[in-house]
């Protein structure tokens, strides 16, 4: 890989940039693994569940984060498909470091929550971790990526986020409504040169400038559904101090804001920068100083009054008493939540959440919310498959174990015979992690894997 005598030139002056170091490793680039268990299903027997033979180390900065000696095949690992980790550059697992630094009582929960940017899902399925409690909002403007964040956040299995598909213009209709923005702003991608060498052709000075602008309305059109003394989490994969620092002080010269800082980090290799102006403070990864990819994160506090301004609730429809007989057996804890008709099939609200659905419901593209239930026909729940994956179903529901052969088959949505099995609705396991349903007939076995899902990998 040959980098642009540009870029490097761009570089020289950055604080902990390493001309040498940093061309030798784009020159001979290691392969970094990492992956983030889901603590809603992981155990303390889970590292030894999961990838047989290959050496697992912690990620300084992340509790459920891990590196991997060698890269298995994600797509043939059934507890990949029932949400038991996700895999996600090390780096970016920074995140967990500013929220537990601005937010001390993180899992206490009342916290809301906007990740503005969060395809393919990675930091919104941290943020549930870390959040547990709170209710999340992950937001992605292409509708050809959004329906990706859905599908890993139904893999996830929390019933504490809400997926829409929205312009940041359009969060200007909740003024002073979260206490949390996350911003991944699209940038010029240069931290990712070392995974993606055929993106360095793509490189030049232009579109550094372009994507510092960007940035900037997208900063500019949602700072206002921030509340006071809310935090923006803002990050890039960039090197650029046009994308970075420079944002940094522009953020400042517009709004009222105070830096947040991380102690500590130079002992991970994290190199502790400030803007030139106003000195906010923010995060540097380089891949010859540790490991994971180029990666920049920074988290500071909104301090000018933000007065909170939200559009009044869309009625919802409610499920019949009939409907709500059908789905409680699937649920561990039915009264803890409403059930609703979104679009064609039923979902179940947290009731503590409800209100808040309807409001944003109102305003912007819901794609989901809660947990799809599925449909009820002649007073019998047909489930639908984000149930079977999700923390709250019913754990005593009759149940199907599969060994790892059997588990491909039905991942692969094949026919595959059991006589273990009771009659009526199955939940489909792996290793005691959910896969799906079946239903047991007579005759026959009926795989209700969705086929969008299914693998086409050998």
């Amino acid at each position: 890989m040959e980098l642009p005598a540009e870029f490097l030139s761009s570089l020289r002056d950055v604080k902990g940039f390493s001309g040498e170091a940093f061309i030798r490793e784009h020159l001979n680039p290691g392969s970094v693994t990492s992956v983030r268990s889901n603590p809603y299903k992981s155990n303390s027997e889970f590292l030894s569940l999961i990838f047989p033979g290959i050496e697992k180390s912690a990620v300084p900065w992340c509790s459920t984060g891990f590196y991997l000696s060698s890269r298995p095949s994600f797509t043939l690992d059934p507890l990949f498909h029932a949400g038991c980790y996700y895999v996600q550059e090390a780096s970016s697992m920074f995140l967990e470091q500013v929220v537990k630094r601005a937010f001390p009582d993180h899992d206490q929960g009342g916290y809301r929550v906007l990740d503005l940017c969060a395809a393919p899902g990675g930091k919104t399925t941290h943020l549930s971790s870390l959040l547990p409690e709170s209710l999340i909002v992950a937001n992605e403007v292409i509708k050809t990526r959004v329906g990706i964040v859905a599908d890993n956040v139904t893999r996830w299995g929390k019933d504490n986020i809400v997926v829409t598909n929205n312009d940041a213009a359009d969060f200007h209709r909740f003024q002073g409504y979260f206490d949390l923005m996350v911003i991944d702003a699209p940038c010029s991608g240069s931290g990712l040169f070392r995974r993606d060498p055929e993106s360095v052709k793509e490189w030049s000075p232009e579109h550094v400038m372009l994507c510092s602008k960007r940035q900037q309305r997208i900063i500019r059109d949602s700072w206002s559904a921030l509340k006071e003394d809310g935090v923006l989490l803002y990050s890039t994969c960039s090197y650029a101090v046009e994308e970075n620092e420079n944002i940094l002080d522009w953020i400042a010269d517009n709004f009222g804001v105070e830096t947040i800082e991380v102690p500590g980090v130079a002992d991970w290799g994290i190199v502790e920068t400030v803007s030139s102006k106003h000195k906010m403070t923010g995060y540097r990864f380089y891949p010859d100083r540790l490991k994971g990819e180029g990666f920049f994160m920074t988290g500071m506090r909104k301090k000018t009054n933000s007065e909170e301004n939200i559009p009044a609730g869309l009625r919802l429809e409610r499920t019949s008493r009939r409907e709500e007989e059908a789905i409680a057996p699937f649920l561990t804890n039915p009264e803890e939540y409403s059930g609703v008709r979104i679009r064609e099939e039923i979902a179940a609200i947290r009731k503590d959440y409800f209100e808040e659905l309807s409001r944003l419901m109102s305003v912007l593209y819901v794609k989901k919310a809660g947990i799809k239930l599925g449909k009820v026909i002649k007073d019998e729940l047909i489930p639908a498959h984000e149930l079977a994956v999700n923390t709250a179903v019913n754990r005593f529901l009759p149940a199907l174990e599969l060994d790892y052969d059997a588990a491909l088959q039905y991942l692969r949505k094949k026919d595959f015979f059991t006589e273990n099995a009771a009659k009526g609705w199955n939940v489909v396991r792996f290793k005691g992690y959910n896969l799906g349903w079946i239903k047991v007939l007579q005759n026959r076995i009926n795989n209700y894997y969705p086929l969008s899902l299914r693998i086409l990998k050998d």
